[in-house]
């Protein structure tokens, strides 16, 4: 029995509130998710990462500090999209402590 089968027999036991209880935590779990963004520890040493690519956030993040448009960045990164780059601005945003020391840890290194 898979994962997904187990949560359905234990929801299937549940009362209405504490399906609600479940959902509000559901939720609350998703809200902090940031689409396009993913964080594998065996992808990038486990750094925020944009999906189905290996480039990290602080990478497109420095890049902009240094000048480069966003034009420049999906010709550079064919992979890349531009919901990937609004992506990756709003992680930034909510995470710039973060992102500032991957960046200088990458630049000392």
């Amino acid at each position: 029995m898979d994962v997904l089968e187990q949560v359905e027999q234990l929801l299937s036991k549940l009362t209405r509130g504490e399906k609600a209880q479940v959902l509000q935590w559901v939720v609350r779990d998703l809200g902090e998710a940031f689409p396009g963004i993913e964080i594998d520890p065996n992808v990038s040493g486990g750094e925020a990462c944009i999906v189905r690519t290996r480039i990290p956030v602080w990478l497109l993040v420095q890049a902009r500090r240094l000048g480069t448009s966003e034009a420049v960045l999906l010709q550079s990164h064919p992979s890349l999209r531009a919901v990937d780059l609004a992506n990756a601005w709003a992680y930034a945003r909510s995470y710039a402590t973060e992102i500032a020391r991957q960046i200088e840890e990458n630049e000392s290194a």
